[in-house]
This record gives structure tokens, C-alpha cells and sequence, in this order.
């Protein structure tokens, strides 16, 4: 292959049929004429979002020219189309991507706009990932608008530069008639492309978001970018986000911004994805670049590149202002209980939920995921919690989580790589002085039950614990509604479980009452259970309960013998009587006075 600094790729992409999901991309190389053949990918995969989606599956009417005329190409594997360019200089390649799923990690065009996820619409030639590129951009119609993390052009109207295809598969692009506003914070310009309108503010939105920015990026002591950009898709139902190098994609709903708990979600979404700046994109995990996209990049550091932007998520809402400590506390709390009333928890670590995110979990949950896996999100920011606990009480409050991470940023920054996960482990020995080699077979490695009163306690905080359905029999089975009321999961170790009840068995009776008298008078909605039957509510523990079902066309009668709830209620309360240790602990771990 030519030298990489001969080598010019330039890029075009343009909507002929928007109103269909087509974008028509035309990608022009020059330089390359020294084999008889040039190989074009398409990831499989991006960063971020953990699942192989085969976005080649999206890609039609491949063709490529070089000297104006046509020149043979072939598909070589699911994901490789083959040039034969008989060595010639340039080559001109043509094909259209259909795009038509809404979420912030795949690309979607209609009439109204075009998200372009990156790595589903653009290829690189093999072996030259490090290759530098230009993207033009021809907006459809009345679009006037495009909004990107990428560098622009001096003098050539929506055109943008990336230094290589890593760069240019982590800058979404957003086309249309989007509305446009910033802010300055961190010394940074900040563009907010907001499209799918709603009741935001934006006067409010730039002040809020900018306190975001700011705290976030006290821990780490400096700002990696030059200028940053949040698309956001504002639709009916919106949620979720993915980060990247120097923007973030953000799913929102349109008319949540008007309330208190809408409101504040967003801005903990802004918060959660801001975070990534630093832990993902620049203090990453050893295994998260340079990436593979043809293949699963594997990683068991998840629970920190993930959980701990989750942790960090609350501190920075409580340090900006908008939550009190005590909501703080509750909100921490809640996540503990997640945990502590979770069967995956009690089986998979948060190490190994990170290791098979790409088969399990949130990207490819089943019937039975909640009694084997535990979110890496979830154990991560209580993993995280606990981690800064017991960071701040073992220096007595001298030190947080906050030190090891900004620790691991420069760290990562220095070495130009990332960490691996006895480095990670190393740093928080480190900062905290004392061995955490326990701490990790308990939490990280290991699935024993969350100690979470001993490290609330370190903060002066008191954790009550009740049942949370006190005195109440418990079946351990979810239900769904439609033509006919269904098993939709068992719970390990349930009366269900025990009892031998299974997904999508259809309920045909409940102690001898029919279907329609069980439903009399009951919401059949998505989170119907059996507890919320009375024919089951009026039961007591240890009572029978007899349920009759059609399972692969045979009925079949089961006696489940209803149980006590396993799950518990945490209560928070931050205590008067605290003593010098705890209040220095929790001044230190909240950030606040």
C-alpha cells in the first residue's frame, strides 16, 4: 500500500431519498496505486455501545470507477468489499446506506433529518485506519444545518477534516434544520444542536449545562477540548446517550423539560455523558483503543468505564447544585438496594458482566437475565461508592475517588495508552495507602453481598433495612397482558422458580377462578405481577396457591407455595451526633460544604 501521507481520501455524502432512509455516499482515494486491489470495510461495531450490529447489513449498490470507468469489485467477507483498481491511482467508489433505527448509536435519516452514526455509514481501506480524511456533507432541501464534533474546513461550507477514521467513526453528524445555541464553560465553547423541538429553555439550559461542564472538570484539573457539541434527539419517548472524542449524542423527550424530575433527568444524562469526556475517551480501559471493528473488543474494566460515570453522574448533580446532600444520599441509596435485591448480583461479577457485555445484559437481555447478570453500570457505581468510602476514611478525608481518577487521566495521557486493571488497582492503593486486594475479590472479582452499612457508616450515615413488602406473600413471577395473560419471568429461587412455573406459560385459571374474574377490576399494565391480583394479595406467606396453565398446547396444574419477598428497603438518614472522622469523610466524598 502507498505511504499513508500520499494517500487522499475525501468523502461526500448527500440525500437523494431522505423520506426513504437512503443516504448516497461517494468516497474518492488517491495514491493507492500500487496493488492490483484495494479492500473497503465497514465496522462492525461502535465504540461505546457494546454489540456487534453489522451495520455492512445496511449497505447496497456498491460499485467503484477509476478512470471513468467501471472496474470489478466483490464482497469478500461480510463486511470487505474487494476493489480492482489495476493499480490505478484513484478510484472513485459509490453506495447508499439505508438508515431507519432510531437510537443514539445508529444512524436514522427521514424527510426532517439525518443522524449520521459514523461507523454505520463511512469505510476505510484495510490497513489504513490511521489515514486522514474529509467529509462534505450536501444538506437535502431546506436543511441548513449540520453539527458535528469534527473539525471544519477553512473555506468549503459544511466540509470537515478528521486527522484519521478513529476520529472520524467518534464525530456523529446531525443534518437538518436543527436549532443551535451555546455557551462558553472550562474555557470551552459548547454547540447544543437540538432537534425534534420541546418545551426547553434554552437561557436556563446554557447556565445549568455550563455548571455541569465545570464541575466535571474540577476533578480532572483541565478541559481536553477544544470546542465540544451535544446532539440531541428530542421525540415523543426519548432516552439514552452515547459518548465520543469530543461530543455526545443524547436521546431526550420533548416535552420533559417543564418538569422538575424531567428536567433534572436531562441534566443528569448531560452530566453522565460529559463524564466520558475523561473516563472512556482519555482514561480508558486498556482493551478500549486502538479499536477492532471487526471484532468484539473485550474488556472486565466496564464497571468502571460505565459504573463509575454513573457514581459520578450524582456527584456532579450534587455539586452543581441540583440535589441536596440528602437527596444525594437517597439517590446512592437506591442504587445500593439494586444491587442488594438483585439474584444476577449474587452470581455474576461486576469484572465478568463486564467481559461478556457484548453477549448478555442490556444489549442481549432474555427471560432469565435478571437471575444471572448484573448490569456493569449498576455494580460499577456501587463498586464506585464504596470504593470512595473507603478511600476518604482511610485517609481521613484527605483523599477521594476524585484524586484516583484524575490520577489515571494523566496517567493514561502520559503513557498515551490505557490502563490496565492492576494499574487501575495500583492507583487507589496508591492514593488511598492501604491494600485493596480484599476490596476487589469481595466487589470487582467477586459477588459477596454489598457491606453497605460498614461504608455508609465511614460518612455518618445511618442505613435502616426493612422488607419491602412487609408481611406480604410473594409468587416471583412478572406477567404480560395481551390477547391472553402470560409468564413474562421467573425469579431464582421464587414460589414461581421452586414451583416450576415458566415463561410464556398462559395463566387459563388462579384457584379455580377464571381469567376474566382474576382481572375483574385490575390494570392490566406492562408492570402487571401476581401480587397485584387480589385473588393473590389476600393470601398469607405459606399459603398454596394453585395455578393452571397452557404450556406448548397441554394444560398443566401447579401448586406454588407462596414465599416472603427476599427484597429489602434501604432508608437513609445522615446522623446528628456524626463524629469529627465522619464529617470529614463526607465533606470530602461529597464535594460540598
Amino acid at each position: 500500500m502507498a505511504a499513508k501521507s500520499q494517500v487522499k481520501i475525501d468523502f461526500e455524502i448527500s440525500f437523494k431519498e431522505p423520506q426513504a432512509h437512503y443516504a448516497e455516499v461517494e468516497m474518492n482515494m488517491a495514491g493507492i496505486a500500487t496493488k492490483n486491489y484495494v479492500d473497503l470495510k465497514m465496522p462492525v461495531w461502535t465504540p461505546g455501545s457494546y454489540l456487534v450490529r453489522e451495520f455492512a447489513k445496511s449497505v447496497e449498490s456498491f460499485s467503484a470507477t477509476a478512470g471513468g470507468k467501471q472496474v470489478k469489485v466483490e464482497k469478500v467477507t461480510k463486511n470487505t468489499w474487494r476493489v480492482y483498481n489495476a493499480k490505478a491511482n484513484a478510484i472513485k467508489v459509490n453506495y447508499r446506506v439505508y438508515a431507519f433505527e432510531i437510537s443514539v448509536r445508529t444512524a436514522f435519516i427521514d424527510a426532517s433529518h439525518a443522524f449520521l452514526s459514523s461507523a454505520n455509514i463511512f469505510m476505510y481501506p484495510a490497513g489504513m485506519i490511521k489515514t486522514p480524511s474529509t467529509v462534505k456533507i450536501v444538506p437535502f432541501g431546506t436543511w441548513n444545518q449540520v453539527s458535528t464534533g469534527l473539525e471544519p474546513v477553512a473555506g468549503q461550507k459544511f466540509t470537515y477534516r478528521a486527522a484519521d477514521f478513529d476520529i472520524l467513526f467518534d464525530s456523529p453528524i446531525e443534518v437538518g434544520t436543527q436549532d443551535v445555541f451555546d455557551f462558553m464553560a472550562a474555557g470551552v465553547k459548547h454547540e447544543v444542536a437540538m432537534y425534534g423541538g420541546g418545551n426547553y429553555d434554552k437561557e436556563r439550559l446554557k447556565v445549568d449545562m455550563a455548571k455541569i461542564v465545570e464541575q466535571a472538570t474540577a476533578v480532572y484539573g483541565e478541559n481536553p477540548n477544544k470546542h465540544y457539541t451535544f446532539i440531541v434527539h428530542n421525540y415523543a419517548q426519548g432516552g439514552g446517550g452515547l459518548e465520543h472524542l469530543n461530543s455526545t449524542v443524547l436521546g431526550a423527550s420533548r416535552n420533559a423539560y417543564g418538569t422538575e424530575r424531567g428536567y433534572k433527568g436531562f441534566l443528569g444524562l448531560v452530566a453522565h455523558e460529559y463524564h466520558h469526556l475523561w473516563n472512556v475517551k482519555r482514561l480508558r480501559p486498556i482493551a478500549l483503543g486502538p479499536f477492532d471493528y471487526d471484532n468484539e473488543n473485550y474488556t472486565t474494566n466496564l464497571w468502571i468505564a460505565e459504573g463509575f460515570t454513573s457514581y459520578y453522574e450524582n456527584k456532579f448533580m450534587l455539586r452543581a447544585g441540583f440535589v441536596t446532600p440528602e437527596g444525594f444520599v437517597t439517590d446512592l441509596t437506591g442504587a445500593v438496594g439494586t444491587i442488594v435485591n438483585s439474584q444476577g448480583a449474587k452470581i455474576n461479577s461486576a469484572a465478568a458482566s463486564s467481559f461478556d457485555a457484548w453477549i448478555n445484559g442490556a444489549y442481549r437481555p432474555n427471560e432469565n437475565s435478571k437471575n444471572t447478570f448484573i448490569s456493569y453500570y449498576s455494580k460499577g457505581e456501587v463498586v464506585g461508592l464504596l470504593m470512595d468510602l473507603e478511600i476518604a476514611n482511610a485517609t481521613k478525608g484527605a483523599k477521594s475517588l476524585d484524586d484516583v481518577m484524575k490520577a489515571m487521566y494523566l496517567q493514561c495521557k502520559t503513557l498515551k495508552r490505557g490502563y490496565t486493571d492492576a494499574e487501575f488497582k495500583a492507583m487507589v492503593e496508591k492514593i488511598s495507602g492501604i491494600s485493596f486486594t480484599n476490596f476487589w475479590a469481595k466487589y470487582v472479582t467477586g459477588t459477596v453481598d454489598v457491606e453497605y452499612a460498614k461504608y455508609f457508616d465511614y460518612a455518618g450515615i445511618n442505613i435502616a433495612t426493612e422488607n419491602a413488602t412487609p408481611n406480604k406473600p410473594s409468587v416471583g413471577a412478572a406477567l404480560a397482558f395481551a390477547k391472553a395473560l402470560t409468564v413474562s419471568s421467573v425469579t431464582r429461587n421464587s414460589a414461581a422458580w421452586i414451583g416450576g412455573l415458566n415463561v410464556n406459560d398462559e395463566i387459563l385459571s388462579i384457584d379455580g377462578l377464571s381469567i376474566a374474574d382474576v382481572l375483574k377490576d385490575v390494570r392490566t399494565s406492562p408492570g402487571l405481577s401476581f401480587e397485584s391480583l387480589p385473588v393473590v394479595s389476600k393470601k398469607q406467606i405459606g399459603d398454596v396457591l394453585v395455578v393452571k396453565v397452557k404450556r406448548d398446547g397441554l394444560e398443566k396444574e401447579l401448586s406454588l407455595t407462596l414465599k416472603e419477598n427476599p427484597n429489602v428497603r434501604l432508608k437513609a438518614t445522615l446522623k446528628d451526633d456524626a463524629t469529627p472522622l465522619q464529617l470529614a469523610v463526607r465533606k470530602k466524598w461529597m464535594g460540598v460544604n
